[in-house]
């Protein structure tokens, strides 16, 4: 993202540089002792949580960001694995296009499958996809009804979501993406921690100290 740009509610989210382009699976040691400060930050208050008996990871993206795209198998690969106590979500951030819009209209229309196909026509295709028209028309092309998808599109449930986006990102704090919140108290990021691997690295590290902290919490 351009840097000086700032988010719907006014947060600044500047570029974040040095993001590791890697889609190997990350290896677990390479996070061994993440630093406070440089791999990771805690939050000054706590973010609202998603889930209340799960920890929270939330992934920040953009659809045009294009190190979102970098990072996205490696993602999808590690989100596969992730034990039952670990509830993940992404969170597509708002920008100045409609994108954010497009991601969670997905969303209500239970279409989150199309994710890779909307990544790949913005950065491989360079399909342009500016507006509610554009967008319709590329989705009827994946199959989605053309009204379905306006309908949806203009929905109060669509624009709550993206609210709610809105508010998580300005929560964490947010400077760039991608980026991802942990149990609304830790943030990292690619930029942060060096690479995709040790980010994702980073974030089993977050992980296993929040576990440890609910299991000292309740003795």
């Amino acid at each position: 993202m351009m840097l000086g740009q700032t988010l719907g509610l006014g947060l600044a989210l500047p570029a974040l540089s040095t993001l590791g382009s890697g889609l190997l699976l990350h290896d677990p040691a390479l996070a061994a002792n993440a630093r406070e400060g440089a791999d990771y930050r805690v939050l000054q208050s706590q973010a609202p949580l998603e889930s209340t008996d799960r920890i929270d990871v939330l992934g920040f993206f953009w659809f045009g960001c294009p190190h979102c795209y970098t990072l996205e198998p490696a993602l999808k690969a590690w989100v596969a694995k992730l034990p039952a106590d670990v509830a993940f979500r992404k969170v597509h951030v708002p920008w100045r296009d409609q994108l954010q819009q497009l991601y969670y209209t997905l969303e209500a229309l239970n279409k989150l499958a199309l994710i890779d196909r909307v990544f790949d026509a913005v950065h491989k295709d360079k399909v342009s996809l500016q507006n509610a028209q554009q967008m319709a028309e590329w989705m009827a092309r994946q199959g989605v009804d053309a009204k379905s998808f306006q309908d949806a599109f203009d929905s109060f449930g669509v624009r709550t979501r993206m609210k709610r986006a809105a508010q998580l990102a300005e929560a964490y704090r947010l400077e760039g993406v991608p980026a991802i919140g942990v149990a609304g108290k830790y943030l990292t990021a690619p930029s942060m921690a060096g690479s995709n691997q040790q980010a994702l690295a980073v974030v089993d590290e977050l992980l296993a100290i929040e576990r440890r902290n609910r299991r000292s919490a309740k003795s």
